[in-house]
């Protein structure tokens, strides 16, 4: 009987767990788990929303500069 209840909380834990791994938090921003759908689907993973001031020239300086990075290392190889 003993054995029952384990496998029971065992499998109530698991099925708790995975469900968390698909939720969002209040932000809307996936968790960690969903990340690998997000090479199968970047679109679902694109935020959306407005940016916070400063925020879209800083987002823009960024990606520049992260594509120079990625260039420079490829132009290494």
């Amino acid at each position: 009987m003993s054995t029952r209840i384990f496998i029971r909380l065992g499998a109530a834990s698991v099925l708790a767990i995975l469900m968390s791994g698909c939720a969002s938090d209040s932000t809307g921003v996936s968790t960690a788990l969903s990340k690998p759908l997000c090479a199968v689907s970047p679109s679902s993973c694109l935020y959306d929303g407005a940016y916070e001031p400063g925020e879209a020239a800083y987002a823009e300086q960024e990606a520049r500069r992260l594509n120079q990075a990625q260039l420079s290392r490829l132009r290494g190889m």
